[in-house]
């Protein structure tokens, strides 16, 4: 790995750079690392002192991002002691790193600079993979816009008589609008079935009441744990810069990995069983569907598909980002679908994996070469009797 070191030339450095497989170019200011970086393609990462002749570390920073010089390569910068201005301006500036030379190991920096070299490469590499290109059939839409508005138009009767009840039940808007994720973010449009404010108490709910969590033995994570990476080095050495977690030290690996564990233990989606806040008009519009009519609105104005993938609320959303899981949002955002038909039926009964396998592959379906009208046409044939459901989930 070969790095370029602006600033003066400590005996850590030297040392190092005898004693591993690190080759160190040092320079002691702006002109001589610009002339060195744009001879030498190879060099992974730059690390340069704040104090530099007549110039700083972030100003160099700056000159080297206008005349397009870094290619990717990670700047860390290095103070010789905390300012929290500096920081913040380091910050603000994009720095990848910055570092506090006196209380931090200079072999702790140089693997910190070997990592973001790495996940620069990385970036690098991902930005040549080709996007999946979106087509939506023409026959699908047609189809969608037809059969909404023929489904809206008989049942309009129906849809007048439940909206008067939830009046007379409860005050309130009679509908309900959140944003919801397909495709895109849209207005998602639902009766109303639950009491007015609900949405207050949903982040009670889920910790309590969510069909999708985990059991306490599984979503454990022990803190005790130590970080692989930092045991096969000295003691006193970590891999990457320290941080305090509700034990003791732990460095900036291992932190994110306990951070990220403790995520994906928690669940992405979010049903509540026999939730509390449902009135007694909603439990059976729900158990009907008949609260998902106007849903039909949402078809028609190119907001969903009659069949697709559920769109979910952005706090669900959001938390999708791993590719087995975002892959769903190949698909449309759809009234029903795969997961609606094979479990919703039969009473919610089922894990997160299972829901995301069922997204995936209608996902692929869809996506892929192979799509027909004909699976829509079963999937919705299929609904007719999962419209009528065993719980209020």
């Amino acid at each position: 790995m070969k790095i370029l070191y602006i600033g003066s030339y400590t005996q850590d450095i030297q040392r190092i750079k005898e004693e591993t497989e690190t080759l160190v170019i040092q320079c002691s200011n702006g002109l001589k690392a610009i002339e060195i970086l744009n001879t030498h393609d190879d060099i992974l990462a730059i690390i340069c002192e704040y104090n530099l002749p007549e110039n700083n570390g972030i100003n160099f920073y700056k000159k080297l991002l206008n005349e397009e010089i870094l290619s990717k390569r990670p700047f860390i910068l290095l103070v010789e002691e905390h300012n929290n201005r500096i920081y913040k301006e380091a910050y603000n500036s994009g720095i990848d790193d910055y570092f506090v030379a006196n209380s931090t190991k200079t072999e702790q920096i140089l693997i910190r600079a070997k990592q973001l070299s790495h996940r620069c490469k990385g970036l690098n590499s991902a930005s040549s993979v080709q996007p999946v290109k979106y087509k939506f059939p023409l026959t699908k839409r047609v189809f969608d816009v037809v059969i909404a508005s023929i489904i809206l138009l008989l049942l309009s009767p129906l849809l007048l008589i439940t909206i008067i009840a939830i009046r007379i039940e409860s005050k309130g808007k009679v509908y309900y609008i959140s944003k919801r994720v397909g495709r895109k973010t849209f207005d998602f449009y639902k009766l109303r079935s639950m009491r007015s404010g609900s949405d207050k108490l949903l982040s009670q709910l889920a910790k309590e009441k969510n069909q999708y969590n985990k059991s306490e033995t599984q979503t454990k994570v022990n803190l005790e744990e130590k970080c692989p990476r930092c045991a096969k080095l000295p003691a006193g050495y970590h891999c990457s810069a320290v941080k305090y977690n509700e034990l003791d030290k732990v460095c900036d690996y291992w932190h994110t990995h306990q951070k990220q564990k403790q995520q994906n233990n928690n669940s992405s989606f979010i049903k509540i069983i026999d939730d509390p806040r449902i009135t007694r008009l909603g439990k059976i519009i729900r158990n009907t569907s008949i609260d998902e009519l106007p849903q039909l609105i949402n078809v028609i104005k190119g907001d969903m598909s009659l069949v697709g993938n559920r769109p979910l609320p952005v706090y669900e959303a959001e938390l999708l980002t791993q590719d087995q899981k975002s892959k769903r949002f190949l698909a449309p955002a759809g009234i029903t679908g795969l997961w609606q038909v094979e479990l919703r039926g039969k009473g919610g009964d089922m894990s997160e994996d299972e829901r995301i396998s069922l997204d995936n592959r209608y996902a692929d379906y869809f996506a892929g070469d192979n799509y027909s009208l004909w699976l829509d046409l079963k999937i919705l044939f299929r609904t007719v009797p999962a419209l009528f459901q065993k719980s209020t989930v």
